[in-house]
């Protein structure tokens, strides 16, 4: 039997490690860097480098690779070996501080947004040691951030990490206040639910859009999908089990909290939930999650796919992001608390974040925004791509008195006034939850369920980290002055109810009503990545991530369009993908069943001169008239792609939306019309039926 506790974090370098391997000065001074963010003597360096490596050798590690998250979404690694020559011509294991601490991969083949041109090609990586060294694959990873020769940041880790930073002092400033002296940090806390199909090897390898795209670019519905509800939370598959207990397994030796596991609403949909930890450790531990769930779904025969759409008319795979934040004393600041003091602070929190989430809806949405994720935003599977907060019923009434003033009917006595027992012994789930909504709140953390199964976590937490900073920067600016701080304090929290709570909404967001409601509201409906990527740059935006040192101003510029671009390039190689197995394998596919149909005609009516040959004419005119059509379409969209304008990365991101999606959708009825009446036996590639139903 698994022994969980001998085996989680046996492949990291984690804390216990540490203490065991380094001199108790050194072990110190690392600690002081991780908890505090002092610099790190070279000396010091080389005596952690020499003793990580002598850890990862004897775990089996011959290399070493600086882990990067480059804007692509994914992570990148260069690994070279411990190894250094002697002068008798053999080698010894070497690893120097400077090793461990710098890195130099070539940056000109990653996404810079125009910050650098192609033949800048030096870049930097840096050791992060708030995040532990880890071994896989006969290698020791250690956890970077990525920037360029001029110190342009070309990752997703280091605004993360700036962000979490300063969100802890402006955090500070308002424990202060509330007289918690002795908390030092304030941490963002995330826990991140990933969802996934798992489908079988062999038919995956007979899609080429599957393979090239990561989704099915057509296919027709199958006669049964999700509707029964018989798959959500339903007895796992053998074959299935043994993937999801060697995905465990995997992830445990790496440290990654893997706690949750079952099946999703979707046939071959399944999900995965982590405990939540520090938000950057969170972000590299989803990173790992994706990669060894592909990793280990090969061992059995198995694919994993993570695109937010890989199914016409099933559910798609989103990422829940459960964020927080508590204090380095282990207090959940979004945790209503039993006292009045922390019922006060609690409160000031909350508002804080309704009011960033409510002025900066825009950040949010975009930070959520792909090519795959608009094919899932909206429909009855995700929330709507109109950003709003959920609190239930119970939190928003005690919202709505705060704001009047006036009595909370279910366990107040008298006019409320902070300090005193607004919420005595308030229960974490007051109300039912609210898949719908795109923000809620879950009892002492928010849960936002927007982002696309396959994207990094850090841009949305580099966004929440930095517009409650924001507000929280003002509520201490404002409260720091005040003569009065109970007044002031019940004043704010008033104001801020007020002003903002149209951002709060507990009803249905899939219902048209919602819609038009927000619309009175004056919220923010982008409904694809193209109507919201291009906002980033926005004055308000580019002044809050400045101010806050999280981006630079060509650093926020880059990134849009690398947005922009990526867009476009998802769906260009899609559209190239269409076009190519329509032309390849389904217009000769429905050609040679015409044809079928054509001679069976032709012989029944030599044979029978009153043969009924119904059933074969009409086919044959349908077919004929698909293929006519999806021949036309494809050259039109052969014409529209070489077509494509190169003046802005906007330009083209509205082309790709506007032009090609619409000629591509039409494509995709056409071919799924076809399959639904073409013989199993002459349709060129697997089906839905044979695709999500045969795990």
């Amino acid at each position: 039997m698994t022994n969980v506790p001998e085996m989680f974090s046996s492949l990291v370098f984690n804390d216990e490690v540490m203490r065991e391997r380094l001199p108790k000065d050194v072990y110190k001074s690392l600690r002081k860097t991780i908890d505090r963010g002092n610099d790190l003597d070279i000396n010091l360096a080389n005596i952690i480098a020499n003793a990580m490596k002598d850890w990862a050798v004897e775990k089996g590690a011959t290399h070493y690779t600086h882990w990067f998250q480059p804007l692509t979404g994914i992570t990148a690694e260069k690994h070279d070996s411990f190894i250094s020559p002697t002068p008798d011509g053999k080698v010894i294991m070497e690893f120097s501080g400077k090793e461990l601490i710098k890195g130099e991969p070539d940056a000109s083949s990653f996404p810079s947004g125009g910050l650098r041109t192609t033949f800048e090609a030096r870049g930097y990586t840096s050791w992060d040691p708030t995040s532990y060294a880890f071994i896989k694959d006969d290698s020791l990873y250690i956890p970077t951030v990525f920037c360029s020769y001029g110190g342009e940041v070309l990752d997703k880790k280091t605004p993360l990490l700036r962000s979490m930073e300063d969100l802890s002092a402006q955090a500070l400033r308002i424990m202060k206040l509330f007289g918690k002296t002795s908390v030092k940090r304030v941490l963002a806390t995330v826990g991140a639910e990933q969802e996934y199909f798992l489908i079988d090897k062999k038919y995956y390898e007979q899609r080429e859009d599957l393979i090239f795209t990561g989704r099915t670019l057509f296919g027709a519905k199958p006669p049964k999908g999700q509707e029964m509800d018989d798959h959500y939370f339903g007895t796992i598959k053998t074959r299935v089990a043994e993937y999801m207990r060697d995905l465990d397994a995997e992830l445990w030796k790496l440290g990654v909290l893997a706690k949750t596991k079952h099946n999703e609403a979707a046939p071959a949909q399944h999900e995965l939930a982590p405990v939540y930890t520090t938000a950057n450790i969170s972000c590299d531990h989803n990173q790992l999650t994706m990669e060894v769930m592909k990793k280990v779904a090969e061992k059995h025969g198995l694919v994993c796919l993570l695109n937010e759409k890989p199914f016409e008319g099933l559910n798609g795979s989103g990422k829940h992001n459960n964020w927080s934040i508590s204090t380095d004393k282990g207090q959940n600041l979004l945790d209503p608390g039993t006292t009045p003091d922390e019922n006060a602070q609690f409160l000031l929190f909350l508002v804080a974040v309704i009011k960033a989430v409510d002025e900066y809806q825009d950040l949010i949405r975009i930070s959520v925004a792909s090519a795959g994720n608009d094919r899932r935003l909206g429909a009855n599977e995700a929330p709507p791509a109109v950003v709003s907060m959920f609190l239930g019923d119970e939190l928003t009434a005690i919202m709505d008195s705060l704001e009047a003033g006036t009595v909370y009917k279910r366990n107040a006595k008298k006019n409320m006034e902070i300090g005193v027992h607004v919420l005595p012994n308030f229960p974490k789930d007051t109300t039912d939850r609210n898949r719908t909504s795109p923000f809620a709140f879950t009892g002492n953390k928010f849960e936002l369920r927007m982002i696309g199964s396959s994207q990094s976590i850090s841009d949305a937490n580099v966004v929440l980290n930095t517009i409650v900073a924001e507000e929280l920067k003002q509520f201490a600016d404002v409260l720091e002055k005040a003569k009065d701080f109970t007044k002031e304090l019940n004043n704010l929290i008033r104001k801020t109810i007020k002003e903002h709570k149209r951002i709060i909404f507990n009803g249905d967001g899939y219902s048209d009503a919602w819609r038009e409601e927000a619309k009175k509201r004056g919220l923010l409906n982008y409904k694809t990545a193209v109507d919201a990527i291009p906002h980033f740059t926005d004055e308000k935006n580019v002044k809050l991530f400045t101010s806050h040192k999280v981006f630079t101003e060509k650093e926020m510029f880059s990134r849009a369009d690398i947005l922009l671009e990526t867009y476009s390039k998802t769906v260009n190689i899609e559209a190239r993908t269409l076009n190519d197995m329509a032309k390849t394998l389904i217009l000769p596919a429905i050609s040679r069943y015409t044809e079928i149909l054509a001679k069976c005609v032709n012989e029944k009516k030599k044979a029978f001169a009153s043969a009924d040959v119904k059933f074969e004419t009409d086919m044959f005119k349908k077919l004929s008239g698909a293929l006519k059509k999806l021949y036309t379409e494809s050259d039109k969209l052969t014409r529209a792609l070489s077509e494509m304008p190169v003046n802005t990365p906007l330009a083209r991101a509205e082309y790709f939306k506007n032009s090609i999606i619409p000629i591509m959708d039409g494509m995709r009825k056409l071919i799924d019309g076809a399959e639904e009446i073409m013989p199993s036996d002459m349709w060129p590639v697997p089906t839905y039926k044979d695709i999500i139903f045969r795990v």
